[in-house]
């Protein structure tokens, strides 16, 4: 076996014909990558152009010049020579995540210095160069071998350029492109600091992720929490799911477990303390700490004041505003003995506006404390480690909204949104992902609203 940046790659077996090799490496190559663009200069198979297609997302493209599927919907076939569809890519700004491109094609080096010179192949992107050599300056005996191994060395002499040699039977050399802030040679002209290199050495989007953190969501068996629930996984953070019906949480830690994210269920009512703190200590007793508190569940009782009685005012406190204040001092007095933290909770436009036509006194007031709770704790806590903010959703897309009963009220709310349509789950996932990051460190006691603009209105 050999290694690629942690991930094995299988060595094809020595028997198997070339296009099968082929189509091992790539497989590998492009789940693992994730690319949306790919730049194809070289010959490859059907299949493997086909495959490749596959592992696109829906928005995702295979610019190409050579014999392609003709059905394939992905695919942007262009016209004219290699070198001329390159220099028409580079004058358009395009930038590809993965590029195909053959050692013995002619002007391969010309190919190569265009789209590195042009900056068509994004940071981190990755170069697949076929018929790569891998023999000495002796070995070589023909014209095909020299050029091979001339393109090869240019590759390797390329500091904006990481590369690996898979096994000599496949032929295939690949590339990854890293930023040269990542080097340690001294840059002249250049000013080396934090922006430069990136803060601790690390680029924005590495100090977006969560790898080793612990968090858990309430509420996350459905709707927001289980988008907040995939979104911090995905990140990289371990993550506990707890709702009041287990059944809803399992399927959601199922559905992370499936992606490959740690995850557990629990059950509980977070307007029980001896549920929240049964929680928050088996979080511990099992993963050894928490980092991401996203203090998420909640509920909304619609009524007229004049007709919310105490039991439905006192069920909707007990909820949203006990309850997350049990859920946020639980977790705080764990980050406060680790010194470090991130506690979000869910809030509400609701807590700017007064939403509707719907009449919900109970509930938009428990918004409102919720947000002034954030604030405080945001201020108390933040020098010893723990920042607290809010995430303030506006009306979320949901399928009980499409119910005949509130049609109405849809048509209502959508004309009082400048963005013309309500949110989804998916319009939250990058904000809470923030706020656990180190990227929002210097942030706390901020209310985030995400509402397509309903409460500028």
């Amino acid at each position: 076996m050999e290694t690629f940046q942690g991930v094995k790659l299988w060595k094809a077996d020595c028997e198997s014909t070339m296009e099968h090799k082929e189509k091992q490496v790539y497989t590998m190559l492009v789940q693992l990558t994730r690319p949306r663009k790919i730049l194809q200069l070289c010959s490859l198979s059907t299949e493997s152009i086909g495959m490749l297609c596959d592992y696109l997302p829906d928005d995702g493209c295979l610019v190409t010049s050579d014999i392609c599927p003709a059905k394939e919907k992905k695919i942007q076939k262009r016209k004219g020579t290699k070198e001329e569809i390159l220099k028409e890519l580079a004058a358009l700004g395009e930038q590809y995540d993965m590029v195909f491109i053959d050692a013995t094609e002619e002007n391969p080096i010309n190919y190569y210095n265009l789209i590195m010179s042009g900056n068509m192949l994004r940071m981190n992107g990755v170069i697949c160069v076929q018929n790569a050599s891998t023999s000495s300056q002796e070995g070589i005996d023909d014209e095909t071998g020299f050029m091979s191994k001339e393109m090869t060395d240019v590759i390797k002499a390329d500091a904006r350029v990481e590369q690996v040699k898979l096994p000599s039977n496949c032929g295939i050399f690949i590339g990854r492109r890293i930023s040269l802030s990542q080097t340690s040679h001294p840059l002249k002209g250049i000013v080396e600091d934090d922006v430069f290199r990136g803060f601790g050495g690390h680029g924005i989007l590495d100090r977006l992720r969560l790898d080793g953190k612990v968090a858990y969501v309430t509420g996350g068996g459905q709707g927001i929490g289980r988008a907040f629930g995939h979104a911090l996984g995905e990140a990289g953070a371990k993550v506990a799911i707890v709702d009041m019906d287990l059944e809803k949480a399992e399927a959601v830690a199922h559905e992370l477990h499936l992606k490959g994210i740690n995850s557990v269920a629990m059950a509980a009512d977070i307007s029980k303390e001896e549920d929240v703190k049964r929680v928050v200590d088996a979080i511990v007793a099992n993963w050894g700490r928490i980092d991401i508190a996203c203090n998420n569940a909640g509920i909304n009782m619609n009524s007229a004041s004049e007709d919310t009685t105490l039991e439905e005012w006192d069920k909707t406190f007990n909820v949203n505003l006990r309850g997350l204040f049990i859920c946020c001092q639980a977790a705080g007095r764990v980050m406060l003995s680790q010194g470090y933290g991130k506690i979000i909770n869910t809030a509400s436009m609701a807590s700017l506006i007064v939403p509707h036509p719907q009449k919900q006194l109970a509930y938009n007031t428990s918004k409102a404390g919720v947000v002034k709770l954030t604030q405080t704790l945001g201020t108390e806590w933040i020098d010893r480690g723990v920042r607290v903010n809010c995430i303030s959703p506006g009306i979320v897309d949901t399928p009980l909204i499409h119910s005949e009963a509130l049609k109405p009220l849809v048509k209502r709310w959508l004309a009082d949104i400048p963005a013309g349509r309500l949110a989804q789950v998916t319009d939250l996932q990058a904000a809470v992902v923030y706020l656990a990051s180190e990227a929002s460190d210097y942030m706390t006691g901020h209310n985030l609203v995400i509402d397509g603009g309903q409460s500028l209105w």
